[in-house]
């Protein structure tokens, strides 16, 4: 097994320089690489390399060109995250709601087996869930504020309390393993269909916990695909083989779903920042074009009239392109 050596910031420096990094001024470059981390920053280099195979740069690339990347991902993955939390946060008291509103505000009455699915195939994840969820009541509730209050002063906590404490991924499973007709009714508030959000779902958790860990969000792939949108169409996506190229299980596939689940001023406002970030990054690059970043997020040309189309398309529309 080959042994990873211990490089001081001297060392980190020429490095890159050997792989044709141009440093000018070194000690900003090892003040950057001491706050940064090497490893992290090298994550960043693979658009301004000379070829997939060949690990140095292409002529004329700057310490400031990469690091300018790097703070674009930082930028853009904390819009994101910001967004996401907003849906997070929605998502939740949607359920909640309507779920309180049917079955009761007590654990007893709202965890009951009976107020889910019935489906045979769903009878583990079923059991699975409301053990989590129960555990989350006895280890988490004595730990937040809200919830601590209503167990010590009501003897109990309402669901809509009790979401503050869950995971997106547990709120995700939950929606999953709803009767249909709750599913429908909750699926209708965000004008889109059952299957299309429990498809949704699990990829806004991961994107969550993506965001919420620092890792690279710029040009992460996810292993499943959304299906075809109304928005794909109206966008004019290029296909090729009958497949759109872009929106599918890039950053742009993410972007496609907070559409659906944020509100118009809400996603309005997200494209504008991302955009000033993006226009901040372009400022900045001269090695490369940013339609090469663009391109390996998965971003259209004309990604920002996804802003200006009306969301309530998108219901009908997935049933007709499932169909």
């Amino acid at each position: 097994m080959i042994e990873k050596r211990f490089k001081n910031l001297d060392e980190q420096v020429d490095i890159l320089k050997q792989k044709g990094l141009r440093i000018d001024d070194e000690e900003y470059a090892k003040s950057v690489l001491l706050r940064e981390n090497y490893f992290f920053l090298n994550g960043y280099r693979h658009l301004f390399c000379r070829s997939a195979g060949d690990k140095h740069f292409k002529e004329g690339t700057t310490f400031e060109e990469l690091y300018s990347l790097f703070l674009f991902d930082r930028s853009f993955r904390n819009v994101i995250f910001k967004y996401l939390l907003v849906i997070e946060n929605n998502l939740k008291s949607v359920i909640s709601y309507q779920l309180s509103k049917k079955y009761g505000y007590k654990e007893k009455d709202y965890l009951r087996e009976k107020n889910f699915t019935t489906a045979p195939e769903k009878r583990s994840q079923l059991n699975d869930l409301l053990r989590k969820m129960k555990r989350q009541i006895r280890v988490n509730g004595p730990q937040h504020s809200a919830t601590l209050h209503y167990a010590s002063h009501y003897g109990y906590i309402p669901l809509w309390i009790l979401v503050k404490v869950l995971s997106f991924g547990i709120v995700s499973e939950m929606y999953q393993i709803l009767k249909p007709e709750d599913q429908e009714e909750i699926a209708i508030i965000y004008e889109t269909t059952p299957t299309t959000l429990m498809s949704y779902l699990p990829l806004l958790a991961n994107y969550r916990n993506l965001c919420a860990h620092e890792d690279i969000l710029y040009e992460n792939r996810t292993q499943k695909v959304i299906n075809d949108t109304i928005y794909h169409q109206l966008l004019r996506i290029p296909k090729v083989d009958d497949e759109y190229i872009q929106g599918k299980n890039d950053l742009f596939s993410l972007i496609i779903i907070m559409k659906q689940m944020l509100q118009y001023e809400e996603f309005k406002n997200m494209t504008l920042e991302l955009d000033h970030i993006i226009q901040t990054l372009n400022y900045n690059l001269h090695t490369i074009p940013i339609q090469d970043v663009l391109q390996r997020i998965g971003f259209p040309l004309n990604w920002m009239d996804l802003a200006n189309i009306e969301r309530s398309l998108g219901r009908n529309d997935q049933k007709d392109l499932a169909e």
